[in-house]
């Protein structure tokens, strides 16, 4: 996997997907916040991806597409408040999110 072909909003799909599924459910509410980041179409497209890949193959594609778009860290930044907001969409911040926030923020930022 030398190549992420995603546009910077599959890309933002994608780890926002990445990170909805830390407790293994997906909210709808958490959905919805993705939603209004990205349309319908790139998000269906991104979700089915998503599903047909395990943690490693998805951590991979997450790092080879950071690198591909270049992601500043006031970009990464930005990138960790969206998390932050869809953490806190269902009202609910588990362990399990907390702790893939720190595993996020250590990924992204390097």
């Amino acid at each position: 996997m030398k190549t992420i072909d995603w546009t910077r909003d599959e890309l933002v799909a994608y780890i926002l997907l990445f990170a909805a599924n830390s407790d293994f459910k997906e909210d709808p509410k958490e959905k919805e916040m993705i939603l209004s980041l990205v349309d319908k179409h790139t998000f269906q497209e991104i979700h089915d991806e998503f599903n047909a890949d395990n943690d490693y193959r998805s951590i991979k594609k997450i790092t080879i597409s950071l690198e591909q778009h270049n992601y500043s860290n006031d970009d990464i930044d930005a990138l960790l408040e969206d998390i932050k907001v869809l953490f806190y969409a269902d009202d609910d911040f588990s362990i399990n999110e907390q702790i893939m926030l720190r595993f996020l923020t250590k990924l992204l930022k390097g």
